[in-house]
């Protein structure tokens, strides 16, 4: 059995340094201060890659339920749970330890800011994390509530060394993941069974339940235009499969990748998307550099699969953290200026006309100085089954 000491050290061996927290702290407070904050409410929920806000500015790793942070421009943060979570999760492992459990959290969040006196209050989270019951609350209040989700996941873009420690770790992670499925990978199994041997590799290093691992698959060399669950259909060797990987390390930093799996034959229209697909990628690769806007990756990729007579099924990627889907996106209209060390998903979805057959894969990449940098080293190809990973090194930024 391991002592109190010994667990203690190994809470603390994955939680961010002073300094690390003192930097989050300082550049979101800069931010509220700029906007005229008076204090900001941060949201998180259980919903999968929607934890995370909570955690970056608490420590706090929600299991189950929800919680919000209460961040004053200046003074101590408060952590609250609805009180039915009082306890779910560890309480003892966020570094904010001043913590509260009311039976509606936005009636105390009500009460504690009219006390206070603040006049202009910021939300992360307000359009897709909040509960509706907690909204009303607030929206009963005489204060101004601020829509803040944008300004919170620019604070948080860049990544600063520790981070990006914690991101290799993630990749680590589901690259691992990705190679088990690939070897045992036969045709006759089911969707779900050829996903398993890489869910339990993911489990086995800390991933948890933060995954969300899902498909694109179909028959004949192709791929249907719509993400599924892996089930109980069984899968033939022509059967074109997508497996989305998305998933955390223990630090909570997510992560996407994915690569084509068949072991027979492709159709003629995917194997026209596959001679776009790699070259769009890597005009968008080289476009993730200090000082361009994100619009402008998104239109070198779309411009390269028009070239080939292919349209996009949604956005080309998004920034990404302890957030599953963080700001800004690549996409059009994102006119926004990227950081190095910035982190990015890019998994442009291509199409055919009838918007019914895809192609698609995901990769993350490290904004550089002078291009972006792929952080796994595994190739772009169809993978048959049986391949094992090559010991060469990932492309790096200059």
């Amino acid at each position: 059995m391991r002592s109190g000491v010994s667990a203690r050290k190994q809470i603390e061996s994955h939680m961010p340094t002073q300094n690390e927290i003192d930097r989050r702290y300082h550049d979101l407070r800069a931010a509220m201060e700029r906007d005229h904050l008076d204090a900001l409410i941060v949201c998180g929920n259980q919903y999968a890659g929607f934890e995370g806000a909570v955690r970056y500015v608490s420590g706090f790793e929600i299991v189950h339920r929800y919680a919000y942070v209460l961040l004053p421009l200046t003074g101590e943060p408060t952590l609250v749970f609805p009180r039915e979570a009082r306890w779910i999760g560890d309480k003892h492992k966020p570094w904010v330890r001043d913590q509260v459990w009311p039976e509606v959290p936005g009636h105390w969040l009500r009460d504690r800011i009219g006390e206070r006196g603040w006049k202009r209050v910021g939300v992360q989270g307000l359009d897709f994390v909040m509960a509706v019951r907690d909204y009303r609350e607030l929206a009963s209040a005489s204060f101004e509530i601020v829509p803040w989700d944008l300004p919170f996941d620019m604070v948080r873009a860049v990544k600063s060394e520790e981070e990006l420690a914690a991101v290799r770790d993630s990749m680590d992670i589901v690259v691992d993941g990705f190679w088990e499925l690939v070897q045992h990978y036969q045709p006759g199994q089911t969707e779900a069974e050829i996903m398993a041997p890489a869910v339990e590799r993911f489990f086995a290093r800390g991933a948890g339940p933060r995954m969300m691992n899902i498909i694109l698959s179909g028959a004949h060399g192709e791929a249907e235009a719509h993400f599924k669950v892996p089930g109980d259909r069984a899968v033939s060797r022509d059967d074109l499969l997508l497996y989305s990987l998305e998933i955390t390390g223990v630090d909570g930093y997510w992560v996407e990748f994915s690569r084509p799996l068949i072991g027979g034959k492709l159709s003629p229209r995917t194997a026209a998307m596959a001679e776009a697909y790699p070259i769009a990628m890597e005009a968008g690769r080289k476009q993730l550099r200090e000082g361009e806007l994100a619009s402008n990756v998104h239109r070198a990729v779309v411009d390269e699969l028009g070239r080939h007579g292919f349209g996009l099924g949604h956005l080309s990627g998004h920034s990404i953290g302890l957030t599953m889907l963080e700001l800004p996106n690549i996409g059009a209209g994102w006119d926004v200026e990227l950081r190095e060390n910035m982190i990015f998903s890019l998994h442009p979805q291509v199409v055919d006309r009838d918007g019914q057959v895809c192609l698609y894969t995901q990769d993350t990449y490290r904004v550089g100085k002078k291009e972006g940098e792929s952080l796994v080293d595994v190739p772009w190809q169809f993978f048959h089954g049986g391949e094992r990973p090559a010991t060469s090194r990932a492309r790096s930024a200059e």
